[in-house]
């Protein structure tokens, strides 16, 4: 059996990312973007008797490792539940932690902020797994129609990326939106209760929202991958390869089945995700992806991303993301 799930603060940052050579409106972006690490919320607390030989793993509710963990295929693994990928990078960074699964954009401000780690894995993009929700009573057709208007999101998430491309698409800057940076928890009755005009978010948060009167204006389709990476701590990679490579083909055996077996996945992870089947199925159905090997293009991909927010100053200097993908486990997901 999987041990008991805990929490560790989070401490989320803005991240807002843009592509080498943006152009000049999307500097109305730095205004908000230097946050460095903040408060912390709701995250798994560091275990201090916790087995040194266990290979300690964080993750994410509705993330490919929760699968992993509902089936029980890592029973001897030590999990520790995060809200978020900034908050799993912190753990990693306090040596909570040995390997973990973020989205695209934390492992980007995690080495800004000079974390030790290395990226492993990644899966197939993912771009339907979030989007723009308003209420169809609104009236909003296009992002565009959002000018002026309140966006909720999540601070420090993927949704950050999506929201400047979105920006970009439609030639807007931030000055054009009053952004309210909400945790999923507050975003929803905020957007339930017309507090705020649209909600950016990801799946399972995107599906439950899916209710009668509640319209898609966009999700990332075209303009972000929204892919998870693997991230695994230097020293977990140096003392213990083996537990690592044995979890990853655990990781990898356990997604290929649920894909292949999507009533049963479910039937097992909706009372892990605390939500009802016909939920489950629709999030599950558009977000769960296979998983895929790292390599020179995955770093090109994350330095592009980089590079465009040290132009635009979002993080302080340069940030090598190639030398951060280690393909020694590639062929597992091959």
């Amino acid at each position: 059996m999987s041990h008991p799930v805990r929490t560790v603060a989070d401490r989320p940052r803005a991240l807002f990312r843009a592509p080498r050579g943006r152009r000049p409106f999307l500097v109305g972006l730095l205004a908000v973007a230097l946050v460095t690490t903040g408060a912390t919320s709701g995250c798994g607390q560091e275990s201090a008797d916790a087995d040194a030989g266990k290979l300690r793993v964080g993750y994410q509710r509705f993330g490919g490792l929760s699968l992993v963990k509902a089936r029980g295929e890592a029973p001897d693994a030590d999990w520790s539940l995060f809200e978020s990928g900034p908050a799993l990078t912190e753990a990693l960074k306090a040596g909570a932690i040995d390997i973990g699964q973020v989205g695209e954009a934390p492992p980007i401000f995690a080495a800004a902020g000079k974390i030790k780690f290395r990226i492993i894995g990644t899966s197939e993009p993912v771009p339907q797994g979030e989007a723009v929700l308003v209420k169809e009573s609104k009236g909003f057709r296009t992002f565009a129609d959002l000018k002026g208007r309140t966006v909720a999101l999540n601070k420090g998430s993927n949704v950050n990326w999506l929201l400047v491309r979105l920006l970009e698409a439609h030639r807007m800057t931030l000055a054009d939106i009053n952004v309210k940076y909400l945790k999923p928890a507050e975003a929803r009755p905020a957007f339930d209760n017309d507090q705020v005009d649209a909600w950016i978010i990801w799946d399972p948060y995107f599906a439950l929202a899916e209710q009668p009167g509640v319209k898609i204006l966009a999700d990332a389709t075209g303009l972000a991958s929204n892919r998870e990476y693997i991230l695994v701590s230097p020293e977990a990679l140096e003392q213990k390869p083996d537990q690592i490579r044995t979890f990853l083909e655990t990781y990898r055996s356990t997604t290929d089945w649920g894909i292949a077996n999507p009533q049963e996945r479910t039937s097992i992870l909706a009372p892990e995700l605390k939500i009802d089947e016909s939920t489950t199925a629709r999030a599950l159905a558009r977000s769960a992806k296979p998983l895929a090997p790292v390599g020179p293009e995955i770093g090109a991909e994350l330095q592009s991303i980089a590079d465009g927010f040290t132009e635009l100053k979002l993080i302080p200097g340069t940030v090598d993301m190639v030398s951060l993908v280690d393909d020694q486990f590639s062929g597992v997901f091959r």
